[in-house]
């Protein structure tokens, strides 16, 4: 046993938190190691091959805001872009991408490969070294010790992982790789509060023998929405995915087969993600429906894999190949690799502080599917928060936190450590109550300022930054300078009262009606502002009409938490309110707001909507 060498901080595990937490802190300055059991793997995407989506989509764009690496890294991937919710406000869009695995791994390899300050070192953790109840470094099964002060644990489904597929089971932190048992044990021992969770993919399908004449095509946008600020176009091949359905054949041959899938059949104990169900999960769950949508995703564009989005399963291999063929465009389709379901320990957040360090162990900090999350982004953004944190401690800066009020991060953050979790915990726009205000649009707006002041921004994305600043104010400057009259406006299509009241250019980009192009066409001060800028003073004066008055009902709904809630209250009768919740809270039945606050998957934005319907008189309320 001996000391290679001392460093700042350690990070354990090549995942999608490691990989942030190892680049944020060296970014910070301080010399970091990233410990990883293979070199070869650190960025593989070990589920589905796409990034971002509703809620995850804005946590992308918060850690590109703090010079993260995930944006960069699957615009430089990304061979499809979407832009969700895009008929909706840009409050609840989300940016999403489908990712070649390949070209992702081969980008964040040679993107901590030239990150200075940080050493890769491949190898497994068999034991943390903790002196005086500190932690003091790590063991490596070779028996070398790597000494610090500070050290990231980002194990993923790695801690006493199991793979089930039907009856069989087998050790593993996923498919292809043995778990880590000697360092779950030490875990145990540290008396840290300890539970199982599930999570499942679906079989990997030859793309080769897919009937793609015969299934839908799903194509990307046009103008496609990158996730990093600093990125212009996609730098892949684009490329469509197809799109199919389940029939009655393919639920009849589930339903005959549930007592063998791992899930039905007692095998596993850990709780499995609500919003990602397995097909067992959604054929039992919604037994009225006699279809469900899959969604065909290539896993590269020289590799013939395809994930079949929407067949997670845990059923034995000769019934993933006999319902898959039932499946149109299906028939003579072949399994490449058969879907599992993997069960994993996690440890209670709430056992940690708002950076993420433990409680129990001073210098020890979690992140990503080891706190009870799900999804890359939310590993991601949690190994940000530590990696920051981590380093900020090692040289005796101010911790970096983030607030409910100004991030997506700081909402995830403090679900995690004020209310643990009992299922795996996916990050939702309905999540924020100041969602309006905390939009993907603006996350640069919100972030890359606390970012330069944690020292972890390039000069690069700075110059760019305030480049954007300076374009934006001189935009909203050249507009609020113009006077337009009702005549003038409806000329342009702009839905004005004849009120004979004069609105500023940068006012009546908030009008119903208000086009970019016409305003353009007709007023020669919106031709002096750049497109992209007049398209983000458009959603600015947009929301700031919105602003004050959701932070109104927020402090509002804070002031009303004792509101107390009748016996027998109807929930169905609530519009806005998620089928989900109405089925909890009419089950629960809270006898005050703040009872309900305290149920899992009951968001600031939910309580608003129950706020607002017992604020109605009595005989409203009844009618709905």
């Amino acid at each position: 046993m001996f000391h290679v060498k001392h460093y700042d901080v350690i990070v354990i595990g090549g995942g999608h938190a490691g990989t942030e937490a190892a680049a944020a802190a060296a970014r910070m300055g301080v010399a970091t190691a990233l410990v990883t059991l293979r070199a070869e793997a650190i960025g593989a995407m070990s589920c589905n091959p796409a990034i971002g989506g509703l809620g995850k989509g804005h946590l992308v764009r918060e850690i590109d805001a703090l010079d993260g690496v995930m944006g960069r890294m699957a615009d430089r991937a990304g061979i499809q872009f979407r832009l969700l919710n895009r008929r909706k406000g840009p409050a609840v869009r989300g940016p999403r991408a489908q990712i070649d695995r390949r070209l992702y791994r081969e980008a964040m390899q040679q993107e901590l490969a030239r990150q200075p300050g940080l050493t890769i070192i491949e190898g497994e953790v068999s034991r943390l070294c903790i002196d005086g109840g500190a932690i003091s470094g790590v063991e490596l099964a070779s028996g070398v010790v790597l000494s610090a002060g500070r050290v990231v644990l980002t194990a993923g489904t790695f801690l006493n992982g199991v793979i089930h597929i039907g009856d069989q089971r087998m050790q593993g932190g996923r498919m292809g790789d043995s778990p880590s048992r000697v360092l779950a044990a030490q875990l145990a021992e540290l008396a840290l509060p300890v539970g199982r969770l599930k999570t499942g993919t679906p079989p990997r399908l030859d793309g080769r023998t897919i009937d793609w004449a015969r299934l839908d095509s799903q194509p990307g946008d046009d103008d496609p929405a990158l996730f990093s600020f600093l990125s212009r176009a996609p730098e892949a091949r684009q490329i469509s995915c197809g799109i199919t359905h389940t029939t009655e054949a393919t639920h009849q041959i589930v339903r005959d087969n549930l007592s063998r899938s791992a899930m039905y059949g007692g095998h596993i104990e850990g709780v499995g993600p609500r919003y990602c169900p397995s097909i067992e999960d959604k054929i039992v769950r919604f037994a009225d429906k006699t279809s469900h949508q899959v969604f065909l995703e290539p896993e590269g564009l020289d590799d013939h894999t395809v994930y079949p989005n929407g067949l997670s399963t845990s059923l034995p291999e000769e019934v993933q190949h006999a319902y898959i063929r039932t499946i149109s465009g299906l028939e003579r389709t072949e399994i490449l690799q058969p879907g599992y379901a993997i069960e994993y320990d996690y440890f209670d957040p709430r056992s940690l502080h708002l950076t993420l360090e433990t409680r129990s162990v001073p210098g020890l900090y979690f992140a990503g599917q080891i706190n009870g999350t799900t999804g890359y982004e939310e590993a991601a953004a949690q190994g940000l928060v530590a990696g920051l944190n981590a380093a900020a401690a090692s040289c005796g800066r101010a911790s970096v936190e983030f607030s409910r009020t100004e991030s997506y991060i700081g909402v995830m953050i403090d679900d995690l450590t004020s209310r643990g979790v009992t299922e795996p915990y996916r990050m939702f726009t309905s999540r924020a109550e100041f969602r309006l205000t905390v939009r993907a649009d603006n996350a640069d707006r919100r972030l890359t300022p606390v970012g330069l002041s944690a020292g972890c921004v390039s000069d690069a994305r700075r110059i760019s930054f305030e480049a954007k600043l300076d374009a934006i104010d001189r935009g909203r400057s050249i507009l609020a300078g113009v006077k337009l009259g009702p005549r003038e406006l409806g000329a342009a299509g702009v839905n004005v009262s004849r009120d004979g009241v004069k609105r500023n250019g940068y006012e009546a980009l908030s009008l119903p009606g208000a086009d970019i192009v016409s305003l353009r066409d007709v007023f020669p001060a919106f031709r002096e502002v750049e497109f992209p800028v007049l398209e983000q003073l458009q959603i600015d004066s947009t929301y700031d009409q919105y602003a004050d008055r959701q932070s109104r009902e927020v402090a509002d709904l804070r002031r009303q938490e004792s509101q107390r809630i009748p016996a027998g209250f109807n929930y169905d009768l609530i519009s806005g309110l998620s089928n989900e919740l109405k089925l909890k809270l009419g089950r629960q039945q809270p006898e005050s707001l703040l009872q309900a606050a305290r149920i899992e998957g009951v968001t600031p934005a939910a309580l608003l909507l129950v706020l607002s319907h017992l604020r109605k008189p009595s005989a409203e309320r009844q009618a709905g």
